[in-house]
């Protein structure tokens, strides 16, 4: 970034190179790429990183050790925070919230991506169609074949094992509603 113009405003972030807003809140300790921006009253504190070409604008929060990169925006009241990962073409906005270990990736949403905060992990809309459970990442249509197993596996008690079973309905039909049933399915 530094054989590049600096645009009136804006200030090259120590950690990263990229550019941020006067206007903008980044903490030392977080990393902005040297292709990405943070502009508007956006806030990215901890060891967030901002990295590729991803955006983070108006009076987004990124937080603690979230990442957002690729192409990624997040923009509006957005919150991405814990160990959350925005990637790829996503978009985040709105007053949406991805926290915990959520993962959003691949092609923009057009509606905020779904996001529950069970009793022992969350559960997250990673892609259209396919949602993650703690670390474990499949279509919704293998959860319902497999999370009775999947729970097991992972020590999850029979109560755990039941509320999850109806998240993962709920996440089915939010999908469909949604029309992002994904091929996968």
């Amino acid at each position: 970034m530094s054989n590049k113009k600096i645009p009136e405003g804006y200030h090259i972030h120590k950690n990263g190179g990229g550019l941020v807003a006067d206007t903008a809140s980044v903490a030392d300790s977080a990393h902005v790429g040297e292709d990405a921006w943070v502009y508007g009253n956006a806030q990215v504190y901890g060891n967030a990183r901002v990295s590729g070409n991803a955006q983070v604008s108006g009076n987004a929060l990124v937080s603690g050790n979230a990442q957002v990169s690729g192409n990624a925006q997040v923009s509006g009241n957005a919150l991405v925070s814990g160990d959350a990962q925005v990637s790829g073409n996503a978009l985040v906005s709105g007053d949406a919230w991805v926290s915990g270990n959520a993962l959003v990736s691949g092609d923009a949403w057009k509606v905020s991506p779904l996001c529950i905060s069970g009793s022992r992990d969350y559960i997250s809309a990673s892609a259209h169609g396919v949602l993650s459970i703690g670390c474990v990442k499949m279509p919704v249509g293998d959860w319902l074949l497999k999370y009775k197993e999947v729970g097991k596996e992972n020590d999850y008690t029979e109560a755990q094992i039941e509320e999850y079973g109806l998240y993962i309905n709920l996440a089915k039909e939010w999908f469909r509603i949604q029309g992002l049933e994904g091929s996968n399915e």
